[in-house]
């Protein structure tokens, strides 16, 4: 009698419980996700470090890695030597036309002593002392200067058109080869591996030494500073669930113990969907449910995937820290 007296009042015990917990069951129910982000090589060849582990913390520009990068070194090196050989066909402009300036400054020189000579006939001519015909011969030779500048210059223009032309095609030959190199030069650079976000590393897809392609997945890492609980609620409760409210979300803790966290609403769906089979009950299948998004400061103990459940304005005042009180 006395056992089936302790019997019963365990089983009125527990009745009341699961009453107690219907009564005061959370608004909603959902699971913590965050942004992850795959990183991938952007270089081919072997993956000599990868300094990468699970649960490791990254910064923002951190290098965690190195591909090979002797063949683009080897290819770099070669195009270096196309470039040079290139610019040694390249044609001194300057130079080269500096001789026709050095022509032309001696002729105007002998150019400016003729017309000197000029001057100094005509006035001896003047004077009676120096016969016409000198000074002929002085315009004639002050002539033949001048037509010789001009096929200098002439000259020169011809030469000076050939030059950049010449030059003009060896740039553009040069032109590729740059843009080569500085390909090859961005290859090598991304050949380091540089975390792209900070967060925690939460899956490893590669390790040391294996060959690794363009595009290929090597880590995965989410910043987990702050958890995003995806919940979802019936349209009735739609009045109590506003962006920017503040909630109390609670995750299981040892001892069947709840753990609260606060959290904030940054987002509610506008389309109603049924309710996802990772939280519904056989009962709950054919409920339309909105998604909500709360964003939580995590303190290390949330993790992606774990469940969770929501107390909005109406029963936010409620502390419940024990399943059992529920």
């Amino acid at each position: 009698m006395k056992t089936f007296n302790i019997t019963l009042a365990a089983s009125v015990l527990l009745f009341t419980m699961a009453c107690h917990q219907d009564d005061e069951k959370a608004d909603a129910y959902g699971n913590f996700e965050a942004v992850e982000t795959i990183v991938s090589a952007e270089a081919t060849g072997t993956l000599q470090l990868f300094t990468v582990e699970e649960g490791q913390q990254l910064k923002v520009g951190q290098p965690v890695g190195k591909v090979d990068t002797e063949q683009l070194t080897l290819r770099r090196a070669q195009l270096v030597a196309s470039q040079r050989a290139v610019g040694s066909r390249t044609p001194n402009v300057t130079a080269q036309l500096s001789a026709y300036e050095q022509q032309i400054a001696v002729q105007q020189q002998q150019l400016t002593t003729l017309q000197r000579e000029k001057e100094r006939t005509r006035n001896l001519i003047e004077a009676g002392a120096a016969p016409t015909k000198q000074l002929d011969d002085i315009q004639a030779q002050i002539d033949a200067v001048d037509r010789q500048i001009a096929l200098i210059r002439q000259q020169r223009a011809v030469q000076a058109s050939a030059l950049g032309t010449q030059r003009s095609g060896t740039a553009a030959e040069a032109a590729p080869i740059a843009e080569q190199i500085r390909q090859v030069d961005d290859q090598i650079a991304k050949s380091t591996i540089v975390n792209p976000v900070a967060g925690v590393v939460t899956v490893k897809y590669a390790e040391p030494g294996e060959v690794v392609s363009y595009g290929k997945p090597l880590y995965k890492v989410a910043p987990l500073t702050e958890i995003t609980l995806r919940a979802y609620v019936m349209g009735d409760q739609l009045v109590n669930v506003k962006p920017g409210q503040s909630v109390q979300v609670q995750v299981d803790a040892p001892g069947g113990q709840l753990k609260s966290y606060a959290g904030t609403v940054t987002w509610i769906s506008s389309k109603a969907e049924f309710t996802p089979k990772v939280i519904q009950t056989r009962d709950e299948r054919v409920n339309l449910v909105y998604a909500v998004k709360i964003n939580v400061k995590n303190d290390g103990g949330l993790k992606i995937g774990m469940p969770g459940e929501v107390r909005f304005a109406a029963n936010s005042d409620k502390n419940t820290t024990s399943k059992a009180e529920q």
